[in-house]
Formats: C-alpha cells, sequence, structure tokens
C-alpha cells in the first residue's frame, strides 16, 4: 500500500506541473547574419571580413623606406613584429581625408602574409542580413571595383564588401618598390 500512495502523489505532482507550466516561447525565425568590420576609404564605406582583419590601431610611429612607391609609408615596430604600413588611399590614387586623429590601420594576417592597411576610420565590428547582399558594387571608383566583391544594406546605406585577398594576389600591390 505505501507504494500506491507514493505513486498516487508522484501522479497528483505530475498533473498540478503541467496545469501551471507555461507554454514553450513563440518559435522566432532568426535571419543569419554575415559579420566584417566597417571602415572608411576616399569617401567611401567599406567592409572586410572578420577572418582576415586580424587587429585595428591607431597609426604606429613608423620608419619610412628608401625605393619604394609613395603609398607604401614603411614599416612599423607592433609588439616586437615589423609591420609594413600601406597608405591605400595613395594606392587608388588619392589621399587620405578625414582627421589625423581618426586615422587607423587594419592589419591583415592571412597565411604567411602580415601587413598594415591605412584607412580614413573605422566603424568596427558590423553585422549584415546574408539576404542584404548583392553582387552589385553601387558607385565605387573604378579603380578599387576590382577588389570589391559585391555590398550589404544596412539601414539604407550601402556598404562595399572589400576583399583583402584579391588585394594580396594584385600584381600592382605585391610590387611596392619604384620601378
Amino acid at each position: 500500500m505505501p507504494e500506491q500512495v507514493a505513486f498516487q502523489a508522484l501522479v497528483d505532482l505530475a498533473r498540478r506541473s503541467k496545469s501551471s507550466a507555461k507554454g514553450l516561447p513563440a518559435q522566432v525565425n532568426i535571419t543569419p547574419h554575415w559579420s566584417g568590420v566597417g571602415f572608411s576609404l576616399l569617401g567611401q564605406r567599406f567592409v572586410a571580413p572578420m577572418g582576415i582583419i586580424s587587429e585595428m590601431l591607431e597609426v604606429p610611429g613608423y620608419t619610412r623606406l628608401p625605393g619604394v612607391q609613395p603609398w607604401v609609408r614603411g614599416v612599423a615596430n607592433v609588439r616586437g613584429r615589423l609591420l609594413p604600413l600601406f597608405d591605400m588611399a595613395v594606392f587608388f590614387g588619392g589621399r587620405l581625408s578625414g582627421q589625423r586623429k581618426q586615422r587607423r590601420v587594419l592589419i591583415l594576417e592571412h597565411d604567411d602574409f602580415y601587413t598594415g592597411l591605412m584607412v580614413d576610420q573605422v566603424y568596427g565590428m558590423q553585422h549584415f542580413p546574408v539576404d542584404s547582399f548583392s553582387r552589385e558594387t553601387g558607385d565605387i571608383s573604378e579603380t578599387i571595383q576590382p577588389f570589391v566583391a559585391g555590398s550589404y544594406q544596412l539601414g539604407g546605406q550601402g556598404w562595399a564588401v572589400f576583399d583583402p585577398g584579391r588585394l594580396i594576389g594584385d600584381v600592382g600591390f605585391a610590387n611596392a618598390a619604384k620601378t
């Protein structure tokens, strides 16, 4: 008999738990997002993939190098590593704009490639719904077009997707020596 009393107590407890339990939360459709580092260059907004940009920092002190292209700013010592610095605005035929205090360096680290790209300003991480991606690059200058893989829209603003892999593979970028 004590077994039946214990069993009835458990049945009663289960019934009361079910009657006072709340339902599961409503199903919410979650839109997948793509994330990148937002920055501006030559008055346009870009975003670069998170996997290749390893760090963002203020423009460090650097040593100029002789016999290099004008867009090669020099090398900087960043935590014991020599970081080549490239002025991306000059590489694309313009010049950095905005205040000097806003300029930043995006550090690319991919395989054995380690370099710093100087840009006008960095906006930090940006997240875009993947369904807002377009192969269209918008109003990007012709010199930058080969390095852009499409664009995202966010809040009515277009962000061109800058592809550092295309930059790394570019013959003009790889040939930093003056000719």
